[in-house]
């Protein structure tokens, strides 16, 4: 079977698509370009760096954090959509978490950016689930086999984010500086907080 020759590009039918939403009322002007903004610019995994920092330096909003990690984000600004349900979950010594979306690609967009290529791809879904350790190893992670993994089904009712250990040395550093250990991969729990 051949491919049809008179098919507009991705690109030409998404125009098409917007012009006849915006003609018809169904969309306001501008409002892809909000979308393009909002995704590039504030939902960005340095939020979640920080709500981290916030919560290794203030147990009371680490406490809040972990009781209802939506309104504790939200006190920081990191709200909205995709921000609904976020759920944080605490790295100890003994244990660590790790998440997945076995079904598409879901996250807490607000704290934790647009997913990476690796997280919406079948092969980081389908194993890390059956296969934890296994895979860490594979990204980089290589925890000690005393250290219990535990994986996490996120979804569009439940989206987490992993507060990772605080690593050692860190003590007097200030929030900006705990934030610079954060990166969006100890966030959903394949790497650790980078040591100081």
């Amino acid at each position: 079977m051949s491919t049809p020759t008179n098919i507009a590009s991705p690109k030409a039918r998404a125009e098409a698509l917007q012009a006849a939403l915006t003609d018809k009322g169904l969309m306001p002007d501008g409002a892809v370009d909000a979308v393009i903004h909002t995704a590039t610019e504030e939902w960005d995994p340095k939020n979640g760096a920080r709500v981290v920092a916030r919560a290794w330096v203030d147990p009371e909003f680490k406490k809040r954090l972990l009781e209802d990690a939506t309104s504790a984000c939200a006190e920081l600004g990191y709200e909205g959509i995709q921000g609904e349900y976020i759920v944080a979950l605490e790295d100890e010594p003994e244990r660590h978490n790790v998440i997945v979306c076995t079904q598409c690609s879901c996250t807490a967009w607000p704290v934790l950016g647009l997913p990476p290529d690796w997280y919406k791809s079948p092969e980081y879904r389908a194993r890390v689930a059956r296969e934890p350790r296994k895979v860490l190893k594979e990204m980089g992670l290589v925890l000690a086999k005393d250290i219990a993994i535990r994986v996490w089904e996120t979804s569009a009712e439940t989206r987490y984010m992993v507060i990772p250990c605080r690593p050692e040395g860190t003590d007097g550093w200030n929030e900006e500086e705990l934030a610079a250990l954060v990166t969006r991969e100890a966030l959903i729990g394949i790497a650790l907080a980078n040591p100081a």
